[in-house]
């Protein structure tokens, strides 16, 4: 094993001294003591980290059970350079860590209180530094296809995803499937997992690049939400594509608001399912009488089970796919700069850092 390091650098949350609004709590990189390893307990070097829009919120104040003092960012790969056990076979290893706790297998919904890496205190550890020590049940061993880099971009993004679209959503070949918010880390991973399983995927976004973008993965088109027409635009692209049935199966929502189901209904099948897992463009969605005729079903749906990370991993890997990567940042010191990329809003896919010199490309 080798000799761990006494500290390490991260980036820490710290509560705002400003009186202005809307709060913005501060960050700074700061030096904290490597926990010695007990008993189940590994220590990773971490050469990726990645960016959610959790934490944007969690600085503005906006995200529930926030720790101030604490380390920031959920997503991170690394290697592992130290074992309680010295024979452990995950020595060596390059792994991504298991992005939250309390939801081991149960389908439906977790089976504890659901914990988030990063900025909390359960569980007590972030991302974003040198160093991490994790519980050795709570990482997975990296798909070889792909570097640090993009691979930082798939745990939290990848198994929301994947959950809102396989679990929730359903979806299966030659469906129809409208993901909402293309550009988003989510959106963006929902759109090539949908692909991947052959389902005919269209899009919306506030801008015509990322629906350019959109399509390049391999999307069949999309339209503009900020079109007051954007539904009819929708149906008319459903009605003229020639492998199409002019209805949509399944929407992949992260925008909720209270006319989602009226908008939608303009080309969701009798059947269809609506999964959000957000509300950032309203925090309420109605459901009506004409939905209920519809047998439309609206599911919500959020993460997912440790069991479902390795499902989404394994299909990840079987098919190849390659997270989207908007920004890639050198250093734990261009957090603040990632940060402002996020508000900014004009990523199509992760923002992420690259820590030290593991980065050797795969791809």
């Amino acid at each position: 094993m080798i000799s761990p390091p006494k500290f390490a650098n991260a980036i820490v949350l710290r509560q705002t001294t400003s009186q202005s609004k809307p709060v913005y709590h501060d960050i700074v990189m700061a030096s904290r003591p490597v926990p010695s390893l007990k008993q189940g307990e590994i220590l990773v070097k971490m050469t990726a980290v990645a960016f959610n829009r959790r934490d944007l919120w969690i600085r503005l104040g906006q995200y529930p059970g926030i720790t101030f003092d604490s380390v920031l960012g959920a997503d991170g790969v690394g290697k592992v350079i130290g074992s309680y056990d010295l024979h452990d076979l995950l020595l060596g290893k390059r792994v991504f860590l298991v992005p939250m706790r309390g939801w081991k297998s149960a389908p439906d919904a977790p089976e504890s209180d659901l914990g988030i890496l990063g900025g909390g205190k359960r569980p007590p550890l972030g991302t974003f530094s040198e160093y991490v020590v994790v519980e050795r049940d709570q990482i997975i061993i990296a798909p070889d296809h792909l570097d640090d880099v993009h691979l930082a971009a798939w745990p939290l993004g990848g198994l929301t995803a994947w959950r809102a679209t396989i679990i929730n959503g359903l979806v299966s070949s030659g469906q129809n499937v409208l993901v909402t918010g293309a550009g988003g880390g989510v959106a963006v991973i929902a759109i090539q997992i949908c692909i991947a399983k052959g389902a005919n995927v269209y899009v919306t976004s506030g801008s015509d690049e990322k629906i350019k973008k959109a399509v390049e993965l391999g999307a069949r088109g999309g339209v503009n939400y900020k079109s007051n027409k954007w539904p009819t635009e929708l149906a008319n692209l459903l009605l003229q594509d020639i492998n199409g049935t002019g209805k949509i199966d399944v929407v992949i929502d992260s925008g909720g608001g209270d006319q989602l189901m009226a908008q939608v209904g303009k080309v969701l099948k009798t059947g269809g399912r609506v999964v959000c897992y957000g509300m950032t463009a309203g925090r309420q969605i109605s459901m009506t009488m004409r939905e209920v005729m519809k047998n439309q079903q609206l599911i919500g749906s959020t993460m997912g089970s440790h069991a479902d990370l390795i499902a989404a991993t394994d299909f990840l890997s079987e098919h190849r796919i390659v997270p989207a990567v908007s920004h890639v940042l050198e250093g734990l010191e261009s957090a603040e700069e990632g940060f402002e990329i996020m508000k900014k809003g004009d990523a199509f896919g992760k923002i992420v850092i690259k820590i030290g010199d593991e980065n050797k490309a795969k791809l």
